[in-house]
């Protein structure tokens, strides 16, 4: 039996996850020192909720090696073989403490790949990842197609606000306070597993013609799903799914909720565009 495993950076669902066959490892995430726990889309919105409230940032701790290796040894145990697809390694420690619980378990029917993205990017390499399950490929054979998709893999985001980003040490709180006064909303995505910048523009509109801006730079294979991604924004993702798939003529654009693990670092109302390249 080939398991799949992923970590709660992809916004995958426990129920979805369940559902598909997924197993799901938490990246923890701390309110005032206390464990935040969330598995659904009303978790989510108390998360957001708390968020828009706290004085400080929550902190999210990767993944430690031995809950990896807790799974790993499950998996050699039962004979069983497992794809792991982590958040990207140059977000968080979680894709090397994968590596570090492999390398102690010592069992070669298990393949780690590192998504090099976040949230609904992520995301479409897991579901890729169980569409092929399903249809009886091998593991190395889900392992080769996964890593030959790796470079056509695309996420751009818009930020809402600077706010988060100050909370982080990211920008410092003179631009972000002068950047919320004249409703700058910094436009990034993820380039070689990092975040990067790509713009800065004013005020909503602005942000939307941004993202399709750049969605036309890198253009979409229509073969496969585009995820509008929004945090605890569900109006405001809505319309954007809509105009951005009547605009492109976009087959399967689904709707999803970034969670607390990235949401802690965007903050609100991001607005992210997730899709497979040309």
């Amino acid at each position: 039996m080939i398991r799949i495993l992923t970590d709660t950076g992809s916004d995958i669902l426990y129920l979805n996850a369940e559902t598909a066959g997924v197993e799901v490892l938490e990246i923890d995430v701390k309110f005032e020192g206390l464990d935040y726990d969330y598995r659904n889309d009303t978790d989510f919105s108390v998360f957001y909720e708390n968020l828009t409230k706290s004085k400080d940032l929550p902190s999210t701790s990767q993944i430690n090696p031995a809950r990896y290796l807790d799974v790993f040894n499950d998996v050699k145990a039962k004979g069983d073989e497992m794809i792991v697809i982590t958040l990207s390694g140059g977000l968080s420690g979680t894709h090397a403490s994968s590596l570090i619980a492999l390398e102690e378990c010592e069992y070669d029917g298990i393949s780690i790949i590192d998504s090099r993205q976040a949230i609904g990017a992520q995301r479409l390499l897991v579901e890729q990842a169980v569409k092929l399950r399903e249809e009886n490929k091998s593991r190395a054979e889900i392992v080769k197609e996964l890593t030959n998709l790796l470079d056509r893999v695309k996420l751009i985001a818009c930020l809402d606000t600077m706010t988060y980003l100050k909370k982080g040490g990211r920008v410092p709180p003179a631009l972000a306070l002068i950047g919320n006064a004249i409703k700058i909303k910094p436009v990034i995505h993820i380039a070689d597993g990092k975040v990067e910048a790509l713009d800065k523009v004013r005020g909503a509109n602005a942000a939307v013609k941004a993202l399709h801006e750049n969605f036309e730079k890198n253009p979409f294979d229509n073969n496969w799903p585009v995820y509008i991604s929004h945090s605890n924004d569900e109006a405001k993702g809505r319309a954007f799914m809509e105009e951005t798939k009547e605009k492109y003529g976009i087959k399967d654009c689904r709707l999803i909720t970034i969670g607390p693990v990235i949401g802690t670092h965007v903050g609100p109302s991001t607005l992210a565009l997730n899709y497979i390249m040309k």
